[in-house]
């Protein structure tokens, strides 16, 4: 098969794949991290200092802000007196073709290393993970990461000691995700260790795996005048948020975060295959399994260092995870036909099935509960948008300040409405007595849209008084109160 058509049958691939996966979760909705991304890319294409100091303004991730740079032409584009729709659709595309990519990725490590049907099992198991599909609907750079990384190890395992393709992979990925600079370090060791090293040779591998740490450091400094900016501001969220950290979060809360991505069959899987590939193809497992301690060592230093334990820091194990449940299954079929092994396993492989099978139905409900939580609050953002819209454009820059009820509808606002962020309050900071202030219409368009689960403070602040109701939706409410008659 020629090499071109080669390439051309993996894109397919990867648009099927990120089609199901988009057919699967019903739609998709940017988060808030990756709407303050576009928000910053904007203001710094206009010439524009970036306001960072408020509360829960997110981490400066280096890919984010070259994501929101490259798509602020469609950030100012304006639809119905809308900016930045175009952008936000745009990274919807981009944020499920990334999960596409995710999927094959995982199935052709899976198939490298423990046959096709392994490597089919594998990227079936994380394509109906919930916690995937919410992560890649709602376009968090971690899946990109993830892409990033499994490319760099799919590109070693077919061709040893590559050396600069892999690096350069895990300097892009070391932009969005710091674990890839453990990568980079433990990989440049591998090579030391593994073959013929000169310096020149080693400066170069040293140079690109140094690209993520300065770029991210001397980023900081510029737009934030702190080279450290980024860790602590995200220690200073995760205390404020009340978020499992440090040592005891990560004895208690990352084994349940990494259970949720995976389930109990595909954890009982996974510990047989390690188990049976260990003892049985012990050459092939090395690979997988130095990524995944890699992988976990990297997490556990930063959430040691304070930095939060979110499940989505969590998807490269459970690749990895997913993998050994695939070898667990059907890894008996890399042994030789009279192997006495492979019967056991088969049968350890047909138990696991059948474990998959028995929670099938638990898992379609989760996915369910998914595709309602990311239609209604779609729905929820969609009636916020119409208030903006031309006419009536109930919801305007002639009155301002605009006081919301809490930090989350900040950056879709400022997205929206072409301003700073920093001219939208949130009630929980600051509650003013003029402008507008965006209240929910009902106690649910609080739970479903407002409030995060995880949040400690579950109060949802009301308009002053000396506001007036000027209109709303079924979801929203508009009270105002402007110097500027017109408004």
């Amino acid at each position: 098969m020629s090499n071109a058509r080669s390439k051309l049958q993996v894109a397919a691939a990867i648009v099927a794949l990120a089609a199901i996966a988009w057919l699967i979760a019903g739609r998709g909705l940017v988060n808030y991290d990756t709407l303050y991304s576009l928000v910053w890319g904007r203001e710094l294409s206009e010439g524009r200092s970036l306001f960072l100091s408020a509360p829960f303004t997110p981490t400066l991730h280096p890919f984010g802000i070259l994501l929101g740079l490259l798509l602020a032409p469609f950030s100012k584009t304006v639809v119905s007196g809308v900016h930045g729709v175009a952008a936000t659709d745009i990274v919807l595309v981009l944020a499920f073709l990334a999960l596409g990519a995710m999927l094959w990725l995982t199935y052709a490590l899976g198939s490298f290393w423990f046959g096709r049907w392994a490597g089919a099992l594998a990227a079936l198991i994380m394509l109906t993970r919930r916690p995937l599909l919410d992560f890649g609907a709602r376009a968090y750079v971690d899946i990109p990461y993830v892409v990033l990384v499994l490319a760099a190890v799919l590109v070693e395992s077919r061709r040893r000691r590559a050396s600069t393709p892999v690096l350069a992979l895990l300097a892009v990925a070391g932009l969005i995700r710091p674990e890839a600079w453990a990568f980079s370090g433990a990989y440049i060791i591998y090579l030391w260790f593994s073959g013929e090293h000169r310096p020149r040779q080693v400066a170069g591998w040293l140079a690109l795996a140094a690209c993520g740490p300065v770029i991210w450091l001397l980023g900081d400094l510029m737009l934030a005048g702190n080279a450290l900016h980024s860790f602590s501001g995200t220690q200073e969220n995760t205390r404020a948020l009340g978020r499992a950290t440090g040592l005891s979060g990560l004895v208690t809360t990352a084994p349940r975060r990494l259970g949720e991505i995976l389930r109990e069959p595909v954890l009982f899987g996974a510990v047989g295959g390690l188990g049976f590939a260990i003892w049985l193809l012990r050459e092939r497992v090395r690979a997988p399994i130095a990524i995944g301690l890699v992988a976990l060592g990297a997490f556990s230093l930063l959430a040691v260092a304070g930095l939060p334990v979110n499940g989505r820091y969590l998807l490269l194990p459970a690749v990895i995870g997913a993998i050994f449940c695939g070898a667990g299954v059907f890894g008996w079929r890399e042994l030789q036909s009279g192997d006495k092994h492979r019967q056991p396993w088969a049968i350890f492989g047909l138990l696991t099935i059948v474990l998959l099978l028995v929670f099938t139905p638990a898992q379609i409900d989760r996915i369910s509960n998914l595709r309602y939580a990311l239609s209604r609050q779609a729905q929820i953002q969609d009636d916020l948008q119409a208030l903006i819209k031309q006419p009536p454009g109930l919801i305007t820059t002639s009155c301002n300040p605009i006081t919301v009820p809490n930090h989350r509808p900040v950056p879709v606002l400022s997205l929206w409405l072409d301003v700073a962020p920093e001219v939208i309050f949130s009630a929980d900071d600051q509650l003013v007595p003029t402008g507008q202030f965006i209240a929910a219409a009902t106690p649910q368009v609080d739970s479903d849209y407002i409030l995060d689960p995880r949040d400690l403070d579950r109060r949802v602040i009301q308009p002053p008084r000396a506001l007036k109701l000027a209109g709303g939706n079924s979801s929203w409410l508009v009270y105002k109160r402007c110097a500027d008659p017109r408004g």
